[in-house]
């Protein structure tokens, strides 16, 4: 199955579930895209001493998880690109929803 997962959230909680199912997508054997939009955006700095966050989308990425990154929110967060993510647009976004047997957002 293809999965779409957007998250819109910077709260380490929801960014740490969002990312234990996608994990959880991919060990089942399926095909996982992430986007980040809005405060998604901040997923670098989302760090919490209860929530592993970073361990969560570092294993999602070294196990072939694809994350995009909305352009225009990174700009509105006056952040700059990440190798860990694709810069993307509406335009991905829609592709994803589109293409995904399921999309989920947390």
């Amino acid at each position: 199955m293809k999965i779409g997962v957007i998250i819109y959230s910077d709260d380490p909680e929801t960014v740490w579930n969002a990312f234990r199912f996608a994990n959880f997508a991919r060990a089942s054997g399926d095909e996982v895209s992430v986007f980040l939009i809005g405060k998604g955006v901040e997923l670098e700095s989302v760090l919490s001493e209860k929530f592993n966050v970073p361990e969560q989308w570092q294993t999602f990425i070294s196990t072939g998880g694809k994350i995009f990154a909305c352009g225009t929110c990174l700009e509105l967060h006056g952040l700059k690109p990440s190798p860990i993510y694709t810069v993307a647009t509406l335009n991905n976004l829609y592709e994803i929803v589109k293409t995904s047997d399921r999309v989920i957002s947390f």
